[in-house]
């Protein structure tokens, strides 16, 4: 007959194996949280840092439509983004400044078409150290695309037409009757263009 005291003899290594293996899950589970969080946080450097670069150009096209107001032959080019940037790298120089204050470093930034923005980011911190090797060297990276949407519409006046004043700017639901001796009551760089993450 086998004494109790012996039974609880063969039990204590598998009860140390089974609490092992918990705690190996545990940490497992730990370092999956610490990567989550990682990425987390390099995607909002990106959102961040493509936002910036899209504000910022949004902001050269507003103050150069207000440059070209006597001439809206111009409008729809700085509308469409076709004219207007005078300083083409201020933009992703917003982008770095952006990624930077979200703790991330900014690898890449891009235009890939007109009125929109790429910004492709690395966390400056790793995932840190965890049951899985190489995690203490491992950085997250992530990507955003912010687009400029145009809100205003206008017509052009007729051929031949002199000493018109001003087209009508139709802004979503508001109508604006620029007058360049009104700077105060032109429409703002956000009435102009809409500016959010695509996709």
């Amino acid at each position: 007959m086998i004494s109790p005291r012996n039974d609880a003899g063969q039990a204590f290594p598998i009860y140390i194996t089974v609490v092992a293996g918990l705690l190996f899950l545990a940490l497992a589970y730990l370092a999956v949280g610490q990567a989550s969080v990682n990425r987390s946080g390099a995607q909002t450097a990106a959102d961040a840092a493509a936002l910036a670069a899209a504000q910022n150009t949004r902001d050269q096209l507003a103050g150069a439509w207000v440059k070209v107001l006597l001439d809206p032959t111009k409008w729809q080019d700085i509308l469409d983004g076709r004219a207007g940037i005078d300083d083409p790298g201020a933009p992703c120089g917003r982008a770095q400044v952006l990624a930077a204050q979200n703790d991330a470093r900014l690898s890449a930034c891009s235009s890939p078409e007109l009125l929109k923005y790429r910004a492709d980011v690395e966390t400056n911190k790793s995932v840190g150290h965890s049951v899985v090797p190489g995690t203490e060297n491992v950085r997250s990276s992530a990507h955003a695309v912010a687009e400029m949407e145009p809100l205003c519409t206008f017509k052009l006046p007729g051929a031949g037409a002199k000493g018109a004043a001003l087209p009508e700017l139709t802004c979503k639901d508001k109508v604006w009757q620029p007058k360049p001796d009104d700077p105060a009551g032109l429409p703002k760089p956000e009435d102009l263009f809409d500016v959010h993450l695509a996709g």
